[in-house]
């Protein structure tokens, strides 16, 4: 393998890691069909910015923010077509700059949900706080671990209902030599208000190119989401990624 390839394969191996200390704009491009009780499609545009910041000689923060733009059509029964931003999740993880002994990484801090969305079928209409934490570890080719949050709202619109949710995100990812990677993942959202669980399984495959200025990967999937009753609608995802290389901090 040669000098370059070889680096390409280390920074995809990294971009794995949701607490490297690398900033990186990922915009990750969902298409769901089925969605919903009236068979609905929406489209999501998750623009999101991955900024770390050196604390000390030990830790990181690590500022993780998703901002979706979303398009749907009857998704909420026949709810017509709304077009616009949806909430914004804001997270912060405190992480070591070295791995244990046992090569585990791991973050933990708040998770933020800023009611940014611009129609009330794209909001909650709440503002939210909680906890967060991801733990993964590395070892050759592989990356496993989970993320997980968990928000409650504490202001907004008293006419709305509560958030109380949870997110879990389970992930195993392989990277060749070429630096292609392979990822699966579940994605799993449990309503504690409404009672109810949307679900997703992701297969997706990625490249990761360094023209020396950034780093581009791309990555290409689908999926099968599951909700209340069972209902399983299709989904189509695509990520293109941009990432400014820095010294390790």
């Amino acid at each position: 393998m040669t000098p370059a390839g070889a680096q390409d394969a280390d920074l995809a191996k990294k971009l794995s890691n949701p607490v490297a200390s690398l900033i990186s704009v990922p915009f990750q491009w969902n298409y769901d069909h089925g969605f919903g009780p009236s068979d609905g499609d929406k489209v999501t545009l998750n623009i999101q910015a991955v900024i770390p910041i050196s604390l000390n000689e030990h830790c990181n923060l690590i500022s993780r923010t998703i901002v979706p733009v979303v398009w749907q059509d009857d998704i909420a029964g026949n709810s017509g077509t709304q077009f616009g931003l949806s909430d914004t999740t804001q997270s912060f993880f405190f992480s070591p700059k070295e791995p244990t002994a046992g090569e585990i990484i791991w973050g933990l801090g708040p998770v933020l949900l800023l009611p940014t969305g611009t129609d009330d079928l794209l909001s909650t209409r709440k503002w939210g706080a909680g906890p967060t934490g991801v733990v993964l570890r590395q070892s050759g080719p592989w990356t496993y671990g989970a993320l997980a949050n968990h928000v409650w709202s504490y202001a907004g619109d008293g006419n709305r209902s509560d958030v109380n949710s949870t997110f879990l995100q389970p992930f195993l990812s392989y990277t060749t030599k070429d630096a292609w990677t392979f990822t699966l993942n579940s994605e799993t959202t449990y309503d504690w208000t409404s009672k109810r669980m949307v679900g997703s399984d992701q297969c997706d495959g990625c490249q990761t190119r360094d023209d020396r200025q950034a780093t581009h990967q791309l990555a290409g999937g689908g999926s099968l989401l599951c909700g209340k009753f069972g209902q399983r609608s299709g989904r189509l995802r695509y990520t293109g990624r941009g990432h400014v290389s820095l010294p390790e901090i």
